[in-house]
């Protein structure tokens, strides 16, 4: 398991090359020729953030289609976002990422911080050991874990029960370690600690957040959930915005790609997969949650910052933009009626074009009534001439229009993509401009300052990477309060909780604002905005009208992109509404009209625990080609091809419910 280890030095050479970060990134032993033995533990840990970032950066992006955070037409992502017949290349990245980059430096690091008394050190390979194997459960249910990262390239399997109490252990001892002193001679973790920049407390805090998040994912388990116990870590963890723990990201113009998958060292790992490509969408689900909360029809303030816009009815002066109005995205509807998606295929979401010149497109319509929709909603914006069947669409130059004779394509331009480029992904001119984010459809495009998206906040390459925030602390805290009957105690912490990720985001903002950035959608929120929301029906105000369904969903926008959605919507088994007397807590959350994977997803109700997606399947080429015998001593099914909607340890009520699964 613990293979190419070698290239760790290659890793460790490009990870000294951060402009942004050379503080903590400038001493080896040999800097010509680092080595295993060599290798400085304040070089170790960047690496291993920075690759555990982009694993989990790869789970978030993935996962946030199946809990329907957002649409892609890729096919392999779409096959989680929309018609759940989920592919198995979903499967090999984040494992190979965590493994491979991440977790094949954790026992170095912790041996040769050991070795030095650098305690610290040994504390942070404990988090990430947690982080990692975490997000290994969370996906695939059973995994190497006591033997993973040992010499042997078939290490034995262990069941999800056996890793989260060893997960457990190890924040535990995290906690211990951090609280003592370093000896004089032993590594500052100030040096090479790119998230708490050596904050041991702020680490402490971090590992008592994790504590309670983990806890709170044996909700099922009568006899294991602590809600107690999970509010004692919740008061050692995380008390402001200040306490929270994020990975900054950069955009700079001497950043360089990483050896294995070749993505931009510096940039966030949520760009690095959702911002990166143009599939990636808003989809109607978090959009109603942005619009229309509780049914209270008022716009979050976070809704122009989250969905992208884009340019439209631009007119040109010498070939430049003189003129235009910004069109915010309209959402990909695949959960509901899905009717765009039914007319051209779960895919078939279109990318736009930059015209040059003038364009005329000729659409062949031979249904009455779609042609004549298709008029109507044509002419306002261009010159349409109509003849028989045939439509004809003059698309003026500066237009930005779909270039296909398919009318069903024609209106795609609403749906605004949510990417944004770096100095490695952009136009030529974005090469040396770190500040210009966003995205162009060509370079033609670039020259004339047409902007096909804003970009979305959580997915830019210099958003953080959010590992642990205080308001997810506080969401906790208002799930546990309101379990125990605490109404009122409940209460406030939901309303800290929005405040909190409010807050979060206006400081964010406001920090861009401060560093230059020119986007509309990097500049902060108005404030009166955000008093008069979290004053609004949006906002649940009482104690005695607050439900469970009130702090999910605004858990659920405050989390975004994050594999937490997912693990929260397993936990309350979605839209079926049996957990408990909580009622339905995801309301209209179901399969897709474009649902395709009665294979996979082998339950025919939404009772059945198996009628939804619970799990990933193990990595085919890595996994069940070369350790195919101890995957299937630990679950016998591991390679069926049901598996995605088996439930992993902590999703599963008994330990007899879950070995009966394995059996």
């Amino acid at each position: 398991m613990k293979r190419i280890i070698s290239k760790i030095a290659l890793g460790c050479m490009i990870v000294a090359g951060f402009s942004s970060c050379s503080d903590w990134l400038d001493v080896n032993t040999d800097p010509d020729n680092p080595n295993n033995k060599s290798l400085l533990v304040n070089n170790r840990l960047p690496w291993i953030q920075r690759m555990y970032m982009y694993s989990a950066g790869i789970a978030n992006y993935r996962t946030a289609g199946t809990a329907g955070w957002l649409y892609s037409n890729a096919g392999a992502v779409n096959s989680c976002s929309t018609s759940w017949d989920f592919s198995n290349a979903l499967s090999t990245s984040p494992y190979q990422t965590w493994f491979v980059e991440s977790a094949s430096n954790l026992n170095d690091l912790y041996e040769k911080a050991k070795a030095e008394g650098a305690y610290h050190y040994m504390a942070a390979a404990d988090v990430y050991y947690a982080l990692g194997f975490m997000q290994m459960l969370d996906l695939y249910g059973e995994m190497p874990f006591t033997d993973a990262l040992g010499s042997s390239p078939v290490p034995k399997y262990d069941d999800g029960k056996t890793i989260y109490n060893g997960i457990m252990a190890k924040l535990d001892e995290a906690i211990e370690l951090f609280g003592k002193p370093q000896g004089a001679s032993a590594t500052p973790l100030a040096g090479g600690d790119m998230m708490n920049g050596g904050n041991a407390e702020k680490w402490i805090k971090l590992c008592y957040g994790l504590k309670a998040r983990y806890m709170l994912k044996l909700s099922k388990k009568a006899d294991l959930f602590k809600p107690d116990e999970i509010l004692q870590c919740l008061a050692k963890g995380p008390q402001s915005n200040d306490d929270s723990s994020l990975l900054p990201c950069f955009n700079a113009t001497g950043d360089v790609e990483d050896y294995l998958y070749g993505d931009p060292v510096q940039t966030n790992g949520n760009w690095n997969y959702a911002g990166y490509g143009s599939n990636q969408r808003v989809s109607q689900y978090l959009y109603n949650l942005l619009t229309n909360m509780r049914g209270a029809g008022v716009e979050d303030p976070r809704f122009t910052k989250i969905v992208p816009a884009i340019m439209s009815d631009i007119k040109l002066n010498d070939g430049k933009v003189s003129t235009f109005t910004w069109k915010r995205s309209k959402p990909v509807d695949s959960h509901y009626t899905a009717d765009r998606l039914k007319a051209g295929g779960a895919t078939s979401i279109a990318a736009p074009t930059y015209a040059v010149a003038d364009v005329t497109l000729k659409y062949t319509i031979e249904d009455a009534a779609k042609r004549a929709q298709f008029v109507a909603d044509m002419t306002p914006l261009h010159a349409v001439t109509v003849n028989g069947n045939d439509v004809s669409v003059l698309y003026k130059a500066g237009s930005i229009y779909v270039n296909s004779k398919n009318y069903i394509l024609a209106g795609d331009t609403v749906y605004v993509n949510m990417r944004s480029c770096s100095t490695l992904t952009g136009q030529k001119g974005q090469k040396d401009n770190t500040k210009n984010l966003y995205w162009y459809a060509s370079e033609d495009a670039y020259k004339a300052g047409a902007i096909f998206s804003t970009g979305s906040f959580q997915i830019r390459p210099v958003s953080d990477f959010e590992i642990f925030t205080y308001h997810e602390a506080c969401f906790i805290k208002a799930e546990v309060l309101f379990r125990k009957g605490d109404t009122a105690g409940a209460l406030a912490a939901y309303k800290a909780g929005i405040k909190a990720n409010l807050d979060y985001m206006q400081q964010k903002l406001t920090s861009w604002q401060g560093q230059g950035y020119d986007n509309p959608d990097m500049m902060p929120m108005n404030t009166a905005d955000i008093t008069n929301y979290l004053a609004s029906a949006a906002v649940c105000q009482t104690a005695s009208d607050l439900t469970m369904k009130d702090i999910m969903l605004q858990k659920y926008v405050a989390m975004g992109i994050s594999i937490e959605n997912w693990n929260d919507m397993r936990r309350f088994n979605y839209s079926t509404g049996n957990i408990g007397s909580f009622g339905v807590v995801y309301p209209d959350f179901d399969r897709s009209v474009m649902f395709t994977g009665q294979s996979k997803l082998i339950g025919t109700t939404k009772t059945d625990a198996r009628y939804w997606p619970r799990r990933w399947r193990l990595p085919g080429t890595l996994e069940l080609s070369y350790n195919e015998t101890n995957a299937k001593a630990i679950n016998r099914h591991c390679e069926d091809l049901d598996i995605w909607s088996m439930p992993v340890w902590w999703d599963c009520a008994t330990d007899a419910e879950y070995e009966g699964y394995l059996k």
